[in-house]
């Protein structure tokens, strides 16, 4: 998870402008969502929704349009609106048709909304999310344990839930020595709303915790596991089982554990292919490095996001350490399946000058460099990557 560029040499907008309009409301959306959940609240509103309300009245008014009369409306606007149909003017091509920053089924903050809420300059859900992260790097990097941090973002990333005995357990390994507390903060009691018949369901692609429907079924907050179409349920864990079920927080899952699956397909599939890619080099530098057989090294990073425009504004040069001669940018497949235009979408958006030093590629294309680097070097074909199908 490397750094993002969030604000950086950007305009100053006006209040109700339409990028400015759009982080506010979803940063208002995330407040909501941390106090009581979107389904109940109570006065006094927190301070950043009724900033949204107001700023949004605004934005009609000087529109024309009729404005929401309340926070109650305002999200209602988020769940049933796409955001292109919003009184605002945006750039051509930042919003998709049927972005929305709440989930129409489910009722909770979407994957936008986060990224939305990223792509302000003082986005305290970066700053939580970061700060975190940065804490267990300085406390393994101290304690001179890399291994220690490749352990922490293993089970960031394979185990999204935990009991609360599991987790006390996990803190008592060696490996996660360096982390004392740390797994305290970043792994909540699990949302009450998500119980069913007295126990929480996973998801057996992802590992994360299922939203129970009013229709009887299943949604799945992993955009890849939902693209793939119903979700699999999975384990079921009693609801005081092991001392209670705890859950990664959202940030964490949305900005670790979903790339952080892609990341783990790439490693295996690279090592299919006779390669050996080290994950999270120096301390998360970037995400994967690979030497090839001819000497040349590859660094990659991986992102997940649900909005192509964003990712391409909030893209950054990789850091030159440890060295490589090329670095890529890698997308999942699902996200290209999804909107063809997505790898050219986060080029059109990238800053000038990581655009010209940074390959963007999808995960299919980027296999297909690395099995011609390796025809080339080992004067053979290589066989495709195998799909996997047990995986998120």
């Amino acid at each position: 998870m490397t750094r993002t560029a969030a604000g950086a040499a950007r305009s100053p907008l006006v209040p109700h402008d339409g990028l400015t309009l759009l982080r506010t409301v979803a940063t208002a959306v995330l407040d909501l969502d941390a106090l009581t959940g979107l389904g109940t609240f109570t006065l006094p509103y927190p301070a950043e929704a009724q900033r949204a309300l107001d700023r949004t009245a605004l934005a009609c008014l000087l529109r024309g349009a009729d404005p929401p009369l309340s926070v109650s409306d305002l999200l209602i606007w988020c769940r049933r609106r796409p955001v292109t149909e919003w009184p605002l003017d945006l750039p051509d091509g930042l919003a998709a048709p049927e972005d929305r920053l709440i989930d129409k089924d489910a009722c909770v903050p979407t994957d936008l909304c986060y990224e939305w809420a990223v792509d302000r300059p003082d986005s305290a859900t970066e700053q939580i999310d970061r700060a975190l992260i940065a804490l267990a790097m300085d406390r393994c990097r101290l304690a001179n344990a890399p291994a220690s941090y490749a352990a922490f973002r293993r089970l960031l990333v394979e185990h999204p839930v935990l009991t609360r005995d599991k987790a006390a357990e996990i803190a008592l390994e060696p490996a996660f020595t360096p982390l004392d507390g740390l797994l305290q903060q970043i792994y909540l009691p699990a949302p009450v709303g998500w119980v069913r018949g007295g126990r929480f369901t996973l998801c057996r692609r992802c590992r994360t915790l299922l939203a129970p429907m009013r229709d009887g079924g299943w949604w799945c907050e992993n955009a890849r596991c939902r693209h793939k179409g119903d979700a699999p349920v999975g384990h079921a864990y009693e609801e005081t089982e092991g001392g209670g079920v705890l859950l990664l927080t959202r940030p964490l899952r949305l900005f670790v554990t979903a790339p952080g699956f892609a990341e783990l397909r790439l490693e295996r599939a690279l090592a299919r292919l006779g390669l050996t890619p080290e994950l999270w080099p120096d301390y998360d530098a970037y995400d994967v490095r690979i030497t090839l057989p001819d000497g040349r090294v590859w660094a990659v990073d991986v992102k997940d996001w649900a909005n192509p425009a964003l990712l391409g504004r909030n893209a950054m040069l990789l850091p030159g350490r440890p060295p490589y001669d090329r670095a890529f940018l890698v997308v999942p497949d699902h996200r290209t399946a999804l909107r063809r235009d997505y790898v050219g979408v986060v080029r059109r958006f990238m800053d000038p000058d990581v655009r010209e030093r940074t390959t963007v590629v999808s995960h299919r294309q980027f296999m297909a460099r690395v099995r011609a680097a390796l025809e080339e070097a080992r004067g053979q074909s290589v066989g495709d990557d195998r799909p996997e199908h047990h995986h998120a």
